[in-house]
């Protein structure tokens, strides 16, 4: 079936152009490289993975429950609109948040792979465009997951949000090469690292979980590369250079907090585009997971070297400035952790069910036996 048929709403631009600025570099040094990014390079050589084969599809999803979503959690919840839904309402409801949010996620997949690729053209080092070259790769790998569990999972997308496609716009755009770095290594990849994060440690529904697992893995790489691209370069920078990327941030940040209303939703189910944005002001819920999304774009932006004082104002404005001492290693450490005691825990219980059925095979084999000497 065509994605287009799935769409809660047909795509204003079916086929987005975005021009190209900037120029294409390349390095005809191949000997030498800094060791950290070439050690990145290595392991995201050694991490390649395929998602048809890790992970089980044959998982039943319940499509008008696909993430175990709470009813707390949903703006509607305790509206006037609530309590005249019915539990098939409902259902349909959480189908659509779900396939809101997972549709978000593709769509600045494919954004990140794009960007990934802008980096491998524009980035003077090779080191550089060796690592951007298999993060390309994973973000490839991505779409495709994400893809494949709303076509075959949910069997409804919604179109890229307006604030997403601004961004990532604004990020192509841009003819300096450090931005899509920038935009979408520490801004998009840090927001989507944080709502993939919240979403996985409160599922209880094993398919999302192991694909939000997997893909975290990755991207914690990627935003690794990120920040110590960025951190080397931004060294160099005059005090109005470094101003000019804050304000980008700034923007940026404002956009993606726009960005995380689900209005689109609600205006699916008959509620005005004004209503909608008040009932999701009023959520105590949506409050925090707004908050909590920048838990790893504000300890990067500090790290790489972008913290001045109208930048420190906006986090502050946000509520999310003491975000800055949050420990992104660690953050990134238990990403790689999660993903492979999920692994182990899968396999073992895989293994062990083999082992089970080779067992019970044996017995009937020697029962048979003694049947037959008898």
């Amino acid at each position: 079936m065509s994605t287009h048929e799935l769409y809660t709403k047909a795509p204003s631009d079916p086929l987005w152009q975005v021009p190209a600025s900037g120029a294409a570099r390349f390095s005809w040094e191949y000997d030498e490289g800094r060791a950290r990014l070439l050690a990145l390079y290595q392991k995201g050589k050694d991490k390649q993975w395929d998602g048809a084969t890790r992970i089980d599809w044959d998982v039943e999803v319940d499509p008008y429950d696909p993430l175990g979503t709470p009813d707390e959690s949903l703006s509607l919840y305790g509206t006037r609109h609530w309590a005249k839904m019915t539990e098939k309402d409902k259902g349909e409801l959480r189908r659509h948040y779900s396939s809101w949010q997972f549709s978000q996620f593709l769509h600045g997949e494919q954004g990140a792979m794009v960007c990934a690729a802008r980096i491998v053209e524009s980035v003077p080092d090779l080191d550089a465009k060796l690592y951007s070259a298999t993060q390309t790769m994973d973000e490839a790998r991505h779409a495709e997951i994400y893809s494949r569990f709303l076509h075959e999972k949910v069997g409804m997308l919604y179109p890229v949000n307006d604030s997403l496609q601004g961004l990532l716009g604004d990020t192509l755009r841009d003819s300096r090469w450090d931005m899509p770095y920038l935009g979408m290594q520490v801004l998009i990849e840090g927001l989507a690292l944080a709502a993939f994060g919240m979403i996985r440690d409160t599922t209880d529904k094993p398919l999302p979980k192991q694909i939000l697992a997997y893909v975290m893995q990755d991207e914690a790489r990627h935003v690794a590369f990120g920040r110590m691209a960025l951190r080397d370069y931004y060294k160099q920078l005059s005090d109005a250079e470094l101003r000019e990327r804050e304000e980008f941030v700034i923007e940026g940040c404002y956009l993606m907090r726009d960005r995380l209303r689900g209005v689109e939703v609600l205006e699916n189910f008959g509620i005005s585009k004004q209503e909608a944005q008040e009932y999701s002001e009023q959520s105590e819920f949506l409050h925090l997971f707004r908050k909590l999304l920048f838990s790893r774009i504000v300890p990067c932006v500090k790290d790489i070297g972008l913290w001045g004082p109208r930048l420190q104002k906006a986090y502050l404005d946000m509520g999310v400035f003491e975000m800055g001492d949050s420990n992104l290693d660690l953050l990134m450490t238990q990403d790689e952790e999660i993903a492979e005691a999920l692994d182990k825990q899968r396999f073992e219980a895989e293994d062990a069910e083999r082992v089970a059925e080779i067992e019970a095979a044996i017995a009937a084999g020697a029962d048979e036996e003694r049947l037959n000497g008898s």
